[in-house]
């Protein structure tokens, strides 16, 4: 199995049995067999990849750090020869890993700072993160909690969950739970429901959310079943993960489609990264396919300064690059907005082009996607009078 990894995918293409010519279709779209044959070891991983040496060492100590496990359906979009494959650079360990940078850190956004009991962050004033599992589907290499996830991290999770939601009562200020991990989707469907009635029972937690990318490594996840099972709790969003129009197949487009038709809002979250998504073709044939999938491209973001992903990292100007490629030149639907987690706990602070060539009190001067120049004037603020009560007048009408 060879692609071009020049080519992007602009159709939805499904890739089974692929590497897995002897399963029955039954099977493969059994998420629990998905699950059951995962690719976690070395061993496994060569009978269906030409491994690099940058590869086979970094599967060789990425149990020292944070684990492999890639899906047979993820697998299957990879390049067998190409160890610079968009999708493998994802998801299969390089002994780049293990070099650290000077600015990189544990916990680069500043969770562990901002977490009032175990497993819920509070950062933002009305919303809370709600690290429910410390496992996934699948491990992307440059996960920004691969101190917690995956068991071979330097942390354990240890969510105190009826501790969390005393501290979500008593905190009346919260209306908004985003669920992550790890992945809630990997709960089986009684025990997500039970987290969400009860998040539903608080009466102030007006809506929630769940960051999954489950959808992307293993559609046969979203069943009709658990589709019902969400409905139930609306209003509820759901944070996708996709980075390459690649991932987008045939059978993603089917499971995300599903969630739409129950309601489900959904919006997608894209890294930036080197090899990976970091041209504006790339990024445009992803946000269409997005479109397509009813998915609102939502935020890309600058990789977060996690240990061991300096191999991965791309400039900031290429992400402002990227975004002024696609703003004019495609429809606004269609473009994410580009974010830095600030280092350290400062929160997502929003990343454009200069638009704004210079403002004053007399006028904004801007100019469009084309570079063409326009003024705008700058409206000053307005002093109004109250006006006196009307005259009594004397009428014997």
């Amino acid at each position: 199995m060879h692609f071009d990894r020049h080519s992007v995918d602009k159709d939805f293409i499904s890739y089974a049995p692929g590497y897995f010519s002897g399963t029955d279709i039954s099977q493969w779209n059994d998420h629990s067999w998905q699950l059951k044959h995962r690719i976690t070891s070395l061993t496994q991983l060569e009978k269906h990849l030409n491994l690099s040496s940058e590869e086979r060492n970094g599967v060789l100590l990425s149990g020292t750090k944070l684990a492999m496990a890639i899906t047979p359906h993820f697998l299957n979009l990879m390049d067998r020869d190409d160890p610079e494959c968009p999708i493998r650079r994802q998801v299969v360990p390089r002994i780049e890993e293990a070099l650290e940078g000077e600015d990189e850190m544990a916990d680069p956004c500043g969770e562990d700072a901002h977490m009032p009991v175990p497993g819920l962050v509070h950062r933002y004033p009305d919303r809370v993160l709600f690290l429910v599992t410390s496992r996934c589907a699948a491990y992307c290499r440059y996960c920004t909690r691969s101190r917690v996830v995956s068991g071979a991290g330097q942390q354990e999770l240890d969510t105190d969950f009826e501790a969390a939601y005393q501290y979500l009562e008593e905190h009346t200020e919260i209306r908004d739970v985003l669920l992550s991990g790890g992945d809630p989707l990997l709960f089986t469907d009684d025990k997500l429901e039970r987290i969400l009635k009860r998040l539903r029972s608080i009466k102030h937690i007006e809506f929630l959310r769940i960051g999954s990318r489950i959808p992307i490594f293993l559609p046969q996840r979203i069943t009709p079943r658990l589709c019902e099972m969400l409905k139930k709790y609306h209003p509820l969003f759901l944070s996708v993960h996709a980075n390459h129009p690649r991932e987008l197949t045939l059978e993603v487009k089917e499971a995300l489609e599903r969630l739409a038709d129950h309601g489900v809002p959904m919006g997608n979250q894209s890294v930036l990264l080197r090899g990976v998504n970091d041209d504006v073709e790339t990024m445009k044939a992803l946000v269409h396919k997005l479109l397509m999938c009813r998915v609102k491209p939502y935020y890309l973001y600058q990789l977060d300064l996690i240990r061991g992903s300096q191999h991965l990292r791309v400039p900031v100007s290429k992400g402002i690059e990227i975004i002024e490629g696609l703003r004019g030149h495609t429809t606004g639907y269609g473009i994410p907005q580009f974010v830095i987690d600030a280092p350290g706990g400062g929160g997502k602070v929003p990343i454009n082009p200069e638009y704004v060539l210079q403002h004053n009190d007399k006028r904004v001067v801007i100019r469009n996607y084309e570079g063409e120049v326009f003024e705008y004037p700058e409206t000053s603020e307005l002093k109004t009078t109250p006006l006196e009560p009307a005259a009594k007048i004397d009428c014997d009408c």
